[in-house]
């Protein structure tokens, strides 16, 4: 395996170097001003007020109100105040910061101290025992880098790769597998089916993101529907996020310009209604022009038009009960390229296309007191791609809709922390020509002209966390899923169900030396198909006879260290999908249709992630080395021929390091470097139907990228935000490895190959909050 040798070495150093002596500096008195309210979002705002890392699960503080605190104060005394009468305590963490938990439960554990280790951000944590490759992206730091796509979001995640420039295109892989393979929701509801196989399924806007949650691999049973290859959560903010200690209104104004070649704006509107239900509405709006690459070259098809509208109302409506809505509306206009994942030459037409997508979320959460709760989500999905192919067939169109809900409960007793609960989605698929007849029928095999697929799922779950002693916390859990797929056009389906199970394990070998261990499976049927492929040839099928669910085992093992400033982990992971479900390029002979799902075999994932980290007063550096091999079949995963399913990419690693010598400035200075990959073997499924004589060769070169970004707040108010960042600083001209490879050199297959990545962009922003 490429790299593994290297990556043990690195790991036995890493973990084997003793860390400088450090005396954890004593934290000094701050001045606090959190006011009476809910529980939870005093705990926040004495995180970002105190500038320290505090661990708490939502559940434990659902429901739950502080009479506040303010003054000055030392941290521990703080939360003290601010948890008074609440059955909960604060305690160290072992490592510097401090968790709240049951009063019941800290008897054992270390007593909060007056001393904490500084840090920036309060976390939220979505725990998978076992997994040290998860991650949480927080609001700092997608405000301080000025996300404003995916591959901004998710450039400093090991594990996770974004491949296409072109907004619309893009597509998240997490350890080789593409985004239709995980289990990705924003605020809960699943964002589901893919629409056209030349685009990406998830849209997002950054600028309204709370958190973002990555889970790589198989996890939990309460990791969702289909998480085959891991699962990416995305939170959007609401008012206890937003409203500043002693107001209960607010406003953000903010404009944004890119040098390469866009400007953005939005407004946001926040407050308290009444008692603790408060209200964000917010709107975005983009406008790109066709960015240049590293070379100065137009990227044709890369300008778009985005609009973003939000609203999202909720919070204690009683003593226990919560209760949460939300709407979320985005829509992209441009004029595309007949597939705009690939590049468009300057003799190539562009074609007008239009993306959408709506979420609705209803969430309500009550508690019977402090060791039973209960949590219901309601949500609905409607995504949209219509694209005017006017040298073919005209205008065309795709939607996809999706219900469902998740009714789970915890229950905590005796150090075993339960999560059970059922969830069902539903969804259905629509493609259809939607110009006139005499233009789209002789592109058409049937005068039908629309197409449906739906699609049902169930699950059951059950997770216990069960806390052993002081040093073994244990995970085991269980699943069961059934899908059901009616292709609606053509009378034919398939159903599956199953079990899944997992276990992890941590073990504090001493206060600074964690050992995890997890073994996890995922369980998933066929679900509904790619919209734009939906119609097929009469008297073919489209799916195998003897179709087979993919079931996925999953395996992580890893130590953690920390001393004082210094962290550092290592963790090899192994993962195989068994029976992937797949529609390979060409036809085969009949029946089968020229869309043909069947089992191809198996995928494997093999690799290793290092991370490092040191914080001393305001400086911090943090850095990953990651290496893994995707394979299917024996072969290697490239993204045009296995499309849909996965990518490789080269070894790969990063360097972060920040400044931040007060609250109101942040600088960050970043690299991100991939290793050449080259000589990849291809097109073994084009030698099969006889397209090509023999496999072929491609590269993917390596490259760097250094990035700059700062963020400045001059006034004592803070009310002003200035920020300011360079994307590309060396306007280096690069294809993400994660984009389709350059098959340009290989006869047949010249107009092939990813879309460069934008050159050198220069971005300043200024916010008002009123």
């Amino acid at each position: 395996m490429r790299g593994v040798a290297m990556a043990a070495l690195l790991a036995t150093g890493a973990l084997g170097v003793a860390a400088p002596a450090m005396a954890q500096a004593t934290a000094a008195a701050a001045r606090f001003d959190v006011p009476a309210g809910a529980l939870g979002a005093g705990i926040a705002r004495l995180g970002r007020q105190a500038g320290v890392v505090v661990t708490v699960d939502p559940a434990l503080v659902r429901g739950k109100t502080t009479a506040g605190v303010s003054g000055q104060h030392g941290v521990a005394a703080a939360l003290d105040q601010l948890l008074a009468g609440s059955g909960l305590v604060a305690q160290s963490d072992g490592r510097g910061g401090f968790r709240i938990v049951l009063a019941a439960t800290s008897s054992s554990a270390p007593a909060v101290g007056g001393e904490a280790q500084e840090e920036t951000h309060l976390f939220d944590p979505l725990v998978v025992v076992g997994a040290l490759t998860d991650v949480e992206i927080d609001s700092e730091t997608l405000e301080l880098r000025q996300a404003n796509d995916l591959s901004d979001l998710f450039r400093h995640v090991p594990s996770v790769t974004v491949g296409g420039s072109v907004g619309i295109a893009q597509k998240i892989y997490v350890r080789g597998l593409e985004d239709s393979m995980l289990n990705v929701t924003v605020d809960g509801a699943p964002q589901r089916g893919t629409l056209f196989h030349h685009i990406g399924r998830v849209s997002i806007e950054p600028e309204l993101l709370q958190t973002v949650d990555v889970q790589a691999g198989a996890g939990e049973a309460t990791a969702g529907f289909g998480a085959i290859g891991g699962a990416v959560r995305f939170r959007t903010k609401d008012a206890d996020d937003l409203l500043e200690p002693g107001r209960n209104f607010g406003a953000v104004l903010k404009a944004g310009y890119f040098s390469n070649d866009a400007s953005k704006f939005s407004g946001t509107v926040f407050g308290r209604l009444f008692g603790d239900i408060g209200f964000v509405a917010s709107y975005v709006t983009v406008d790109r022009n066709d960015t240049k690459d590293g070379a100065g070259d137009l990227i044709r098809g890369t300008a778009a038009q985005q609009t973003l509208g939000y609203l999202k109302v909720g919070g204690e409506i009683a003593p226990g009960h919560r209760l949460s809505v939300s709407y979320e509306q985005r829509k992209e206009e441009a004029r595309f390229g007949q597939r705009p994942n690939w590049p468009v030459t300057a003799t190539n037409p562009l074609f007008p296309g239009r993306g959408e997508r709506q979420t609705a979320v209803l969430n309500y959460g009550f508690s019977l007191g402090e060791a039973l709760e209960f949590e219901a989500t309601g949500y609905w999905t409607r995504s949209e791609f219509i694209q005017n192919r006017t040298d073919r067939w005209g205008l065309y169109g795709a939607e996809i809709d999706t219900f469902g809900g998740d009714l789970r409960g915890r229950f905590r007793h005796a150090g075993h922390d339960v999560v059970f609960g059922a969830e069902y989605r539903d969804d259905r698929v629509v493609s259809r020509y939607l110009g006139d007849p005499a233009v789209w029928r002789p592109w058409s095999w049937t005068a039908v002209g629309r197409f449906e697929e739906k699609g049902d799922v169930l699950g059951l779950y059950a997770q216990d966390h069960w806390r052993v002693n002081d040093r073994l916390l244990l995970s085991y859990g269980v699943r069961y899923d059934a899908y059901d797929l009616t292709q609606v056009t053509y009378q034919n389906g398939t159903d599956s169900d199953g079990f899944s199970f997992n276990a992890g394990l941590e073990y504090d070998i001493t206060d600074e030396l964690q050992l995890s261990a997890g073994y996890a499976e995922a369980f998933r049927g066929k679900e509904i198909g790619d919209a734009f492929t939906l119609e097929i040839r009469p008297n073919r099928i489209s799916l195998a006879p003897n179709l087979k669910p993919e079931t996925v085992a999953n395996y992580e093992l890893g130590l953690s260290f920390k001393r004082g400033g210094f962290s550092a982990s290592a963790v090899y992971y192994n993962m195989t999908i068994d029976d992937v479900i797949f529609d390979q390029s060409g036809s085969g002979p009949p029946p089968q249709a020229s869309v043909y799902y069947e089992n191809i075999g198996q995928f494997k994932a093999e690799g290793v992630e290092l991370r490092a980290g040191y914080r001393t007063g305001p400086w911090s550096i943090d850095g990953y080395y990651n290496s893994y091999d995707s394979t299917i079949g024996g072969h290697v995963v490239e993204g045009y021929e296995h499309v849909g399913l996965g990518t490789s990419v080269g070894d790969n690693w990063s360097l972060v390091a920040g400044y931040r010598p007060t609250p109101a400035f942040s600088f960050e200075a970043s690299l991100v470097h991939y290793d050449d990959f080259n000589d990849l073997e291809v097109l073994q499924r084009a030698v099969e139907i006889k397209w090509i004589d023999s496999t072929r060769k491609v590269d993917k070169p390596g490259y760097t990228v250094v990035d700059l970004v700062a963020l400045w707040r001059p006034f004592p108010d803070e009310r002003l935000t200035l920020q300011a960042a360079v994307y590309n600083l060396f306007d280096k001209r690069y294809r993400a490895h994660s984009s389709v490879a350059d098959y340009t050199h290989i006869p047949g297959w010249e107009g092939i190959s990813g879309v460069y990545e934008p050159g050198r962009d220069v971005r300043l922003s200024v916010a008002y909050r009123f």
